[in-house]
Order: C-alpha cells, then structure tokens, then sequence
C-alpha cells in the first residue's frame, strides 16, 4: 500500500511522473470503434458522438481534453453505461469497457461490470455523496468493511481517517470531500476510473493534491485512469497521453508531450495559445479560439472546425478528415509491429503549418475572426469595438453616469503596475479594519451555534481605474468581502467607504443563476436604465450599444438567459452591469467555469471596458495566472486576513509570504510538477494561535504559534507619486524572506 502525506505525495516511493510508466498497448481497457451517440431533447434527436475511435490501454492515464460541449462527459457516460435514459440514447458502433460489451450486453452485464471493474470521480462531489450520511457509512458501502474503509481514506490522505469517518459531507473541505469520492471510486481496485473534471473546482493547492495522488493511485494500483479537463496544465501533469475532442470526434491523439509540444491539429493549437500562465504577456490582448463549436443539431459537413480554423482549405468544407497517423511507425520500444501509431491527427492542414500556429500567437485569428455566436447571426454587421460603443454612451447623448465626472482617471491596460499609473487619483472603494462574523450551526444540536469569523480586520485601498485581484483558497474571505463592499452583508466593525458618486456592481460566477430567467435579454439591461431619466428609444439604443462593447449581436436583446451559452450569460452579465458605467466592478470568479479560449475573450473585455470606463476592478479568483493578467496589484488572503500584497507582476515573480510561495508553486504548467502546500486549511471556526498559516508552513518556528503575536499589513495608499525609495510590497510574516 502506498502511504500519502497530506500534500499527496507518497512517502517512501516516488510518484510516477508523466509518461515514466509503461501501460500495457496490446490489453487495452477501453476499445472504442467507429462509436456513434445520438439524444434526444424536444422531440428533435442530434448526434453527440460522431464515430470515436479510441483505445485506453491497461494501466496509463489518458487526457481527454476539449470545450464544452465536445462530448467529453458523453463519452465518460457511454462507457460507464450512465447515459440518461430520459434522453433516449441511441448507440451504434463498438464499445468494450474490461471486456464487457456496452452496447449489445444485458444490463445486468453492464451493471457487473460498473460495480467491479469501473470507478467514478465527478466534478463536484457534493451532488455525488449523500448529504444525509456520514460519509464513513458511505465509504463502508463501497468497500465492503470498516477496516477497509479505514485503509482507502489513509490510502488516498485523509488526515485522522478513523475519526473523519463521523464527518458529514459538508463538514469536510472540498478537498478532502474529492478525496473521500477518490476512495470510494478505487475500492475493489477497479481496472479503469473516470475523473470528469475532477480539480475544475478546486483550489490550486488542493488541485496539486489530487493531481498527485491520481498519480499515486495509478502507481499503487495499476489501473487505467480517464482524465477529462479543459485545462492542458491539468493534462500535462498527470497524463501518459492526451485525446483532443472537438464536435463529438478526436481531433487529436498522442503522448502528451508530443501533443503539446508539437501539436498536429489546428484546434489543440489554438487552446494551446489560449491557455494562461505565470509568463503569458500582460501587455497584449490574450490570443484566444475564434468562434464558438457548432451545436450538436448543426454540426456542418465536413471538418466540423473549419469555420474557426484559420489554416482552412476547400477540401475541410467537404470532406471529413479521419484520425489518422503522422507516419506509419508504431511507437518506439514496442515488440509488436502492428501497434497502433503513436500520435494522430485529423485534419488535412500541412503539419508544418499548424507547428506555427502554435508557436506564433499573431497567427491565431480564423477565417472569421469576428464571427458572431451560430445561433445569432448579425446579418453581416461587424460588431462594434467596445472603446467605441461606451465612449458614445457616455458622451453621444449627454447622459452621464454618476460619479463619472471629468476628473475621472482611466487605467493604463493590462500591463499596468501600480505606482504612476494615476498619480494623485482618489480612491474607489476604502476599506478599513473591517471584519464579519456568521453565527454558523455546531455539531447536531439546533441550539449549538459557533463563531465563524469570514474577515478579521481587513483593510485595503482601491484607487480610481485600478484593478485589484484577491486570491486565495475557498474560505480565506474573499467573497464575503465582495459582498461587504456591495452592501449585500453588513459588516460588524470596521469601515468601507465608497468615492463620490461610486455605484458598485457585481459579475458573479455563475452568471446563468444571477440573470432572472423568464425576462429577456434587453429587459435585464433595461432595468437598471428606468432611473437615467431616458426616453425608451433612447434605452433601447443604449441596451443594443452594450450588448454590442461585449461582443453580443442586437438579436440577443431578445433572448432568455436560459437560450444562450455559458460563455454569452456571461458576457450578458458584464453588460448588465455596466450599462450604466459603475466607479468599482466587483467579479467573483467569473472566468472559473469557462473553457480556457471562453475565458481569456472574457478577461479581454473586462480589461477593455476597465480601460473605456475609467473604473477600478476587484477581482475575485484562485488562479494566479488569472489574476496576474487583471490586476495591477494583488492581495493574497488566508482564514479572513490578507497576508500579501504587491504590485502582480512582482508578488507572482518574488512571493514573500510561505502561504503565496505555496500558491505559485502549485500552478499547474508544462515544466516542473506543481508543488503542493502542506496539509489542509484550517477551519475558521477555530482557527490556530499565533500565525493562521504556521501548522502548514515549512519555516514557521515556535515564536510563529504563539498566542500574542500580532504581525498587521499595514497597506499604503495603493497609488501615490512615484517614489522609488518606497515599497509598496506588504507582508504579515515574521519570517518572510526566508528560503522555505
């Protein structure tokens, strides 16, 4: 049994890193031929699978790795015979999962086979645990006994197995909650498990951790491991090879560094330039896909990526290009010489050719490059720049937003860094020693109720046009301290004040639960233009000109929230709360959920419309790569206190703080494997003595622990004349500077 310390990694034996272990080729677990899935919603049926070819072989971990709506998660259900029977499936072609038939077996067969052979780790493991169990009761049902109950949870580093065992599922982090479905999915040592998006909703710390101990298990167990993600860092960690998936067929398919390094598709390509990280160039707009991927109902004939790609012939228009190899030479090493190939592709483009779109971000744009969403067609109307919408909603009709005077200091882009951006300028928003406490319920009395401290005097100061990123991991307080701000929770001490005329909004993360969904798109907008005092011509102008800054086509004004996809509710909720140009933008997480191409087209509009408006930005996110593109400083929050801030450049480049070390160095990349921090958060229902971070912090010491230690941040005013002398880098550590 591999032992797993907190971080994930094991002690005693090394964690196969990518590509380190030999999976065996000729006993596949998974053989997918020519497999087709059609549903059916409305009484219209579509194809979801478009004839997948696909071998998992025994004992590797294969990435699967595309956009929304590829048919990743399909595939995953197919193969688990968990395709929703409400959608009718059809399945055609040929599938055997462990020797199984998932197509033609009983499903008695199939249901053997799940129950011995297969395991499953979702997204979000509060809708897979029941929350009305203990979750030792649930890992017991699943391994069959106490003692091996115990064995998976200490197998996969649950800390203090026995006693967690007690634990209700929402009594656990959302780390060790993945961990506890990670048990559970490998009791029985199945032969394949199947990790749909696993880490998506996780911090980066507890992201590393999993990653690590998928990895471990893989070792320990020798099974086969599906990792289906949208984010390449994920894939190049922990995956043996990497199947691209576009419109319900493999674009791509290869070891993982050959596929990321050399790319053979257009498409693997463009999310390659897409994708953030700690290096990716702040001062030029992000490269992202242009386009969106067809709907399931009007998947075009031929190459399905043609309208986006931007190396497409005539022949992609008609003909589909089928997976095959770059040469004919099966992979090195290999006895057999009918082994599969070791990297394909389908795609008709010169290999040549898409190794420069990958290489060359100022190739990326497609054949059309401003192309609107398919379902919206604009009627050959070019979108209009959003500098040029919302300079003309400002100054085009007379009506000025409040606060939004002439003094008002615009930011100077992504790449600003703080101190001379706007010399002199006012604050947005200033808060001061604020802090929040929630009366939570303790253990299962009603009456019990406990102290939960969510901010513990916080302060911090956001000039006019700045743009400020809190990260941190889930419960360090940076939520709660958006909603102080916006005046959605009250404080109980402390001060926030607001500049003149400031009017906070708010994006939240998932925009499709913010927008009331039985009104249309244009009666949203229209809603917070009743008090401007405007004629309704004069609101309908200014409701199609921000849905135009944004990237949206009139005809969206006429559209249901619950009819446009996750990327366009979000660009509907940017709107919305910026038809009337606010002083401070406050965003929590809005890019979390969204593909990487999704997300970078929305940080460029924020970006854009933060440059027109001339307003500041608080941004909420767990991911570095994230908020050093957004923001000119960051303040880096642990257990309701901010223990970092400097300008975003610097503080990513040359973290002082143990707690940031941990956070950049668990940032998933195609280099070095990430870093974990050690152990789990505490709670903040009884946070630790002295230091929060100490129990977790490779350099504390014993002065660290100690109850009367005190270590404030004292933040400067985040914009003054510049004054090379000074230095605005702020730290609470009584240790900061030390090697860890």
């Amino acid at each position: 049994m591999v032992a797993l310390d907190n971080a994930g990694h094991s002690q005693g034996r090394p964690v196969i890193a990518s590509g380190s272990w030999q999976p065996d080729i000729l006993d596949p677990v998974v053989e997918a031929t020519d497999l087709r899935v059609s549903l059916s919603r409305n009484g219209r049926r579509f194809e979801v699978l478009r004839g997948v070819d696909l071998r998992i072989r025994r004992g590797e971990i294969l990435g699967l790795v595309g956009e929304s709506g590829s048919g990743k998660s399909v595939l995953s259900l197919a193969m688990l015979g968990l395709l929703p029977l409400t959608s009718a499936p059809e399945l055609t072609g040929r599938l055997r999962v462990t020797g199984t038939d998932m197509l033609a077996g009983d499903a008695e067969a199939r249901r053997v086979n799940r129950r011995d052979h297969l395991g499953a780790v979702f997204q979000d493991p509060m809708t897979s645990l029941n929350p009305t169990m203990r979750v030792g009761r649930q890992v017991i049902e699943a391994a069959g006994g106490l003692d091996e109950a115990v064995r998976l949870l200490d197998l996969v580093g649950v800390p203090d197995a026995r006693k967690r065992m007690s634990s209700f599922p929402h009594e656990l982090s959302g780390g060790l909650r993945q961990r506890v479905m990670i048990a559970m999915a490998v009791a029985g040592n199945p032969d394949l498990v199947i990790a749909d998006e696993p880490t998506t909703a996780l911090d980066v710390t507890v992201q590393a951790q999993v990653l690590a101990l998928l990895r471990g298990l893989r070792d320990e167990l020798g099974c086969s491991v599906l990792m289906i993600t949208h984010d390449l860092g994920v894939a190049a960690q922990v995956a043996d090879r990497v199947a691209v998936m576009y419109a319900g067929r493999l674009a791509e398919l290869g070891p993982t560094e050959s596929v990321l390094t050399e790319p053979a598709h257009p498409y693997t390509a463009g999310l390659l330039r897409s994708r953030l990280s700690l290096t990716t160039d702040r001062t030029a707009p992000l490269v992202t896909v242009p386009g969106t991927p067809p709907l399931p109902t009007e998947v075009p004939v031929g190459c399905a990526y043609a309208s986006r790609c931007p190396s497409v012939m005539d022949t992609c228009r008609t003909e589909l290009p089928e997976l095959e190899p770059l040469d004919t030479v099966p992979e090195a090493g290999l006895a057999n010489p009918a082994a599969e190939p070791a990297h394909l592709r389908a795609c008709f483009a010169d290999l040549a050719t898409v190794h420069l779109l990958a290489s060359d971000p100022h190739s990326a744009s497609g054949p059309e490059p401003h192309a609107a969403e398919p379902q919206f067609p604009t009627g050959g109307t070019e979108p209009v720049h959003a500098a040029q919408t919302l300079h003309g909603l400002r100054e085009g009709d007379g009506v000025c937003a409040t606060g939004m005077g002439a003094g008002s200091t615009a930011a100077t882009g992504a790449g600003s860094t703080g101190a001379d951006a706007s010399a002199g300028a006012g604050a947005a928003v200033g808060v001061r020693r604020v802090e929040k406490v929630f009366r939570v319920k303790v253990g299962r009395s009603f009456a019990a109720r406990g102290r939960l401290a969510a901010l513990r005097r916080v302060s911090l100061e956001i000039a006019e046009g700045e743009s400020v990123a809190l990260v941190g991991e889930s419960g360090s307080g940076k939520s709660t301290l958006l909603r102080v701000i916006a005046g959605l929770e009250r404080a109980d001490g402390g001060e926030v004040s607001l500049g003149p005329g400031s009017r906070p909004q708010m994006v939240f993360q998932d925009a499709g639960a913010s927008l009331t969904p039985w009104l249309t798109v244009g009666a949203l907008l229209d809603e917070r233009l009743r008090q401007e005092k405007l004629t309704r011509a004069q609101r309908r102008e200014r409701v199609l000109a921000s849905l135009a800054a944004v990237g949206l086509p009139d005809e969206v004004a006429g559209v249901r929230a619950g009819e446009l996809s996750g990327g366009q509710r979000q660009r509907v909720a940017l709107a919305r709360a910026t038809v009337v140009p606010p002083e401070l933008l406050l965003c929590d997480e809005p890019t979390s959920a969204l593909d990487v191409s999704l997300a970078a087209s929305v940080l460029n509009l924020i970006r854009e419309l933060r440059a027109t408006l001339g307003m500041a930005v608080l941004f909420v996110t767990h991911d570095l790569s994230v908020a050093r593109i957004v923001a000119d400083r960051i303040a880096v929050m642990y257990l309701g206190k901010i223990v970092e801030v400097g300008a975003a450049e610097e503080l990513i480049a040359a973290p002082r703080h143990p707690y940031t070390q941990a956070l950049v160095g668990a940032v998933p990349g195609f280099g070095a494997a990430p870093v974990a921090a050690r152990g789990e958060p505490a709670s903040p229902l009884s946070p630790p003595t002295g230091c929060e971070f100490h129990p977790r912090c490779p350099i504390a010491i014993e002065a660290c622990a100690q109850p009367e230690l005190e270590v404030p941040l004292e933040l400067p005013p985040p914009r003054q004349p510049a004054d090379p002398s000074r230095d605005l880098h702020r730290v609470a550590c009584i240790r900061a500077g030390r090697a860890s």
